[in-house]
């Protein structure tokens, strides 16, 4: 399997990390070899057809968000394509907050049925970059995200946007993304090195499927302990559900 590597440096810095500030970054290296990896992925989008993929991870930590803003913005600051970035982690939705947008109405007001398609639209960051925040936390949005409604939705914007990337709950804890395994054309996985442990990473590459995924994205800091590790997957579920 052809699977493009991108080697970066995440910024997540733990507790203290400043979340206004979450998908800035002043380091060279990491904005460069991500405009590298989103050039990339845009050759995928003409070539290949790629058109709504969803940017995931093993466990919570390994910068899938921060990783999903970047790779959006960087298509959209070309002028040659259109994003739509969608908040579709109904349990954590942290896209609103850090890009200093309304939370609410989002995707979880839209899904529910209180919120139409034009309620939930923000520009954010970039000309030609449009964002759907989260809206307000579920508990258990397994329903919402497996239901029809988002698939009508996603197949609305399909032929109103060039890219559509869903950042998506990682997928160890929950089993939400794997819902969503029939409405996208792929999944960009983000690994963060040292952090993950090498079974959990094979294990989400297995639950993903050969045919759907589309790429790697290694982050490469190493963790702080063993003890922020149990910490950050503890807190971000209580466990792991069922398909």
């Amino acid at each position: 399997m052809n699977i493009p590597f991108l080697k970066g440096k995440e910024e997540l810095q733990g507790e203290t990390l400043d979340r206004s500030a979450l998908f800035k970054s002043t380091d060279h290296m990491f904005n460069e070899q991500h405009k590298n990896f989103s050039a990339r992925f845009e050759y995928g989008v003409d070539v290949r057809g790629y058109k709504v993929v969803a940017v995931t991870s093993a466990i919570a930590g390994e910068g899938k968000t921060v990783s999903t803003v970047n790779l959006a913005t960087n298509l959209a600051s070309t002028g040659r394509k259109k994003v739509l970035l969608v908040d579709v982690d109904l349990r954590k939705s942290d896209l609103a907050k850090g890009l200093r947008v309304s939370p609410r109405p989002g995707l979880a007001e839209f899904l529910g049925g209180s919120a139409g398609t034009k309620d939930i639209l923000r520009y954010a960051l970039a000309q030609g970059l449009h964002v759907v925040p989260g809206g307000s936390r579920i508990a258990a949005p397994w329903d919402l995200i497996a239901g029809e409604r988002l698939r009508a939705f996603l197949k609305e914007m399909r032929d109103q946007y060039d890219v559509i990337l869903l950042d998506t709950p990682p997928i160890v804890p929950v089993s939400d993304t794997l819902a969503l395994r029939d409405v996208v054309d792929g999944f960009i996985l983000v690994y963060r090195l040292g952090f993950t442990p090498h079974t959990l990473f094979r294990q989400t590459m297995e639950e993903i499927g050969e045919q759907k995924l589309l790429g790697v994205l290694l982050n490469g800091v190493e963790p702080h302990s063993e003890r922020y590790y149990q910490k950050y997957y503890g807190k971000y579920y209580t466990k792991k559900e069922a398909l």
